[in-house]
């Protein structure tokens, strides 16, 4: 296999796990990413510490749910070897893949060297703490959440990117034309069976926060008025994994909307027709979390 198929391998059996797990939960519009508990968290690395990044935190988010774990905690055969545990036998692993860089052949002596760098895909098969003995996770006490309460953690940050926020009205959106973000009173949110009302309403002000960073201003990722559902789907896609990915490092629950049902087999379609379409979404969805995190 040349590394070219290897790659779209990768890129297929990634996808197919979101494509999965989506399926599985669409009947109640339970994302892969509508998580409680630590599988919410961003997956970590047993050996490193280090949480998992990218297009990796959609698929073990994803391959978590598929398969019922509820620890956010994985790593290689390996890796959980050098911690004294044992993968079970006849346990499925599930894929992560991280970027080999290399220089490419054909470089000149006249060339900047930066320019000649290449990245292939390359595949790694990590295993969930559900799946091994002798691993003991830390367990701690977290408190109840209050029926509405302000987490100053994720108000300063909303604060510091400096985004035109109005509260009033009955619905959450972000006008591309006015650059700015509506949102309702915090008091019409009432929570649901994965997240507290205080949980819904930042997950929500989260997702339309990550839609502020695609105007022609900031990341010039939305298209204009008259686009197809398409393109809508796909910025819906980015603002799902971006408002997941910043819940996860704000210690929010993202609360799933009933509102993007609609983008559901739009979402399915366009995953099915191009196994990158992830890989597009998850990336733009991380520079709008760096973007956001930046103005910090």
């Amino acid at each position: 296999m040349t590394d070219k198929q290897k790659k779209a391998d990768v890129y297929t059996q990634v996808t197919n796990t979101i494509i999965a797990a989506i399926e599985k939960g669409a009947g109640t519009f339970q994302m892969p990413w509508h998580q409680t508990g630590s599988t919410h968290m961003c997956p970590v690395n047993i050996d490193t510490g280090n949480a998992y990044r990218g297009i990796n935190i959609i698929s073990l988010w994803a391959s978590a749910q598929g398969q019922g774990f509820t620890d956010g905690t994985w790593g290689t055969y390996r890796q959980w070897q050098n911690q004294g545990c044992q993968v079970r036998k006849g346990e499925k692993s599930s894929l992560v893949i991280f970027y080999k860089e290399y220089e490419a052949k054909d470089a000149s002596d006249n060339e900047d060297p930066n320019d000649n760098r290449r990245f292939a895909a390359r595949a790694s098969y990590v295993f969930n703490a559900a799946q091994v003995d002798g691993y003991e996770p830390v367990i701690t006490e977290t408190p109840p959440a209050q029926p509405i309460e302000t987490l100053q953690t994720v108000e300063r940050f909303v604060q510091a990117t400096g985004a035109d926020i109005r509260i009033g009205g009955e619905r959450a959106c972000y006008s591309l034309l006015s650059d700015h973000i509506e949102m309702p009173d915090k008091t019409l949110f009432t929570g649901s069976a994965t997240s507290s009302a205080t949980e819904s309403w930042y997950s929500v002000l989260l997702h339309e926060l990550t839609h502020w960073t695609g105007h022609a201003k900031r990341l010039e990722r939305i298209k204009p008025i008259g686009t197809k559902k398409a393109d809508y789907a796909r910025e819906e896609l980015v603002a799902e994994i971006g408002a997941a990915f910043l819940c996860a490092e704000l210690g929010v629950t993202l609360e799933p909307r009933a509102d993007h049902a609609a983008y559901i087999d739009h979402w399915l379609e366009i995953l099915r027709e191009d196994k990158r379409a992830i890989f597009k979404a998850s990336s733009a969805a991380s520079r709008a979390v760096e973007y956001l995190k930046g103005l910090q």
